[in-house]
Order: structure tokens, then sequence, then C-alpha cells
């Protein structure tokens, strides 16, 4: 039987958004993507007195080491978006959360590895992913990203999927690569290896009723622990999320004081 699939993105508009519709679907499946715009989650004080404690150290100091303003936006308003969601699967607040990162850039809350997190973002859209089932990663891009003739077929994808490419139509092969893409760094992202693992080394179907990882002959490449999906965010953004199941079970309680290691939450408190 098939890991069942992260759902459809939630839109969340703010700190102060539509956090219920969060909730349910982790509650029924143990996963949940969440998704924001940039300029939605930007605050209007980015003082060192609200953003350090919100940020956490580590977070703050990279933040204030960038330069450039869209970028730096870019960076407050995904870790944001991150810890607050975070925090609402924890039944905690957004500066309880410790937000690390593994070597390669990882991210992942020290003290709670009952879940595992991740997280993508665009110029202008932010995803994050949540699950207490096993590893998640998520991916998003522009829907319309020029990809074809670009030389991505040949540094991203597998012989097969390259015949799988120029077998579409040409008005179609573009959107094929981008969903491609993405579905390669969701996967990418949830062993932890980014784009240290070549894309070339692994591909996918682009079978709508069910996704499946590939070998570069074509030959099955995972087990039924995994499964994948890809969304339309909007018409504008393709979204892709890759799930193992680890048999963790899907609505055991995620509230801060289960599943944090005991001594680490009182440090973590005794900040605050």
């Amino acid at each position: 039987m098939a890991a069942p699939a992260a759902g459809a993105p939630v839109p969340v508009t703010g700190p102060h958004g539509q956090w219920d519709a969060v909730l349910e679907p982790l509650a029924a499946r143990g996963t949940v993507v969440t998704y924001g715009r940039v300029t939605d989650w930007l605050p209007e004080d980015t003082g060192e007195r609200v953003l350090r404690p919100l940020l956490g150290p580590r977070d703050w100091d990279r933040f204030q080491r960038l330069t450039h303003r869209r970028v730096r936006e870019g960076f407050l308003a995904s870790r944001l978006l991150l810890k607050h969601t975070a925090a609402r699967v924890l039944s905690s607040r957004p500066e309880a959360v410790d937000l690390a990162y593994k070597p390669g850039g990882r991210p992942y809350l020290r003290g709670c590895d009952q879940i595992d997190i991740s997280l993508s973002h665009t110029e202008e859209v932010m995803v994050v992913g949540v699950t207490r089932r096993g590893l998640l990663g998520v991916d998003v891009e522009r829907a319309e990203r020029p990809m074809v003739g670009t030389g991505v077929e040949f540094q991203a994808c597998t012989p097969h999927e390259r015949a799988l490419l120029e077998s579409l139509p040409e008005t179609t092969r573009n959107s094929a690569l981008v969903r491609l893409w993405t579905l390669k760094e969701a996967y990418s992202k949830a062993i932890g290896q980014g784009l240290r693992f070549r894309f070339t080394e692994f591909g996918f179907t682009l079978d709508d009723a069910r996704i499946r990882l590939q070998r570069p002959d074509g030959s099955p490449g995972t087990g039924p622990e995994w499964s994948f999906a890809t969304y339309a965010l909007e018409s504008d953004y393709v979204v892709s999320a890759a799930l193992r199941d680890e048999g963790f079970g899907a609505a055991a309680d995620t509230a801060a004081d289960t599943v944090l290691d005991q001594s680490l939450l009182g440090v973590l408190l005794g900040r605050l």
C-alpha cells in the first residue's frame, strides 16, 4: 500500500491566518503543507527587539548579514512562516521553536525528532511542509519558468525522462520539465541531500494516478513507503512533495510538552 501523500497546500496569509485549516489535515493525515506570500509575512517592525526573539540567534545573525533587499525579505518571511507553522503544530509559541540546520542547510526542529519539516521559496511564494509520519521534502517553482532548451534536460534528467519529454507535445514539454524538477528537489530535500545528489541518477514518472520514483533506466526506484504529489498553486506556481512513511501514525499528539525532550523544553522556555 502506498504511503499517504501530502494534501494540497493550505494558504496562510499571516501570523493570524487560517490555522484551523492547517491543523485539520495534520490531524487527519499526519502531514500538512502550507504556503504564503512574502508580502503577507513581512512585519512592520523589523527591529532587533521584535525579530531577534522570533528568528533566534542563528537566523537573526544570518538575516543581519544579508544585504540584497529581496533576499532579506524572502529569508525573513519564509522563516516566520516556518516558525509560526511549527508553533501551531506544537501548541507552542514561535519564539520557543528552536530552528536549526543540518549540514547542507536542511532545517529541523531541535528536540522534536518525531516531527520533520521542509521549506522552499521563490521570490514571491513560500511553502512549508510538516509531518510526523517520517521524512518530508517540498519544493515550489514558477509554472512558467523557462527550462526547455536551456540545458536543464541534460543536467537534471535521466535518459528515460529525456525520452519521455521528447514524446510530449512541444506546448507541454516545459511544464512537464518544471514538474520533474520540483519532484527531484522535493525528494532530495526529504533524504537530506539537496543538490548534492545528482538529478541524473534518479527520475520520475508523470502518471497522475501515482507518481513513482525510477532508476535512470526507468525501472522502479523505491518501495511503497514513498509517495509523491504535485499541485498547481494559484495557477502561477508548481508545488511538489515527497513523503517517506516511517509508520509513526497520523494522529499522534504533536503538542510541545509531549514531543520535545523535557530537559530541552525547560531550557527553551527558560529563555523567554
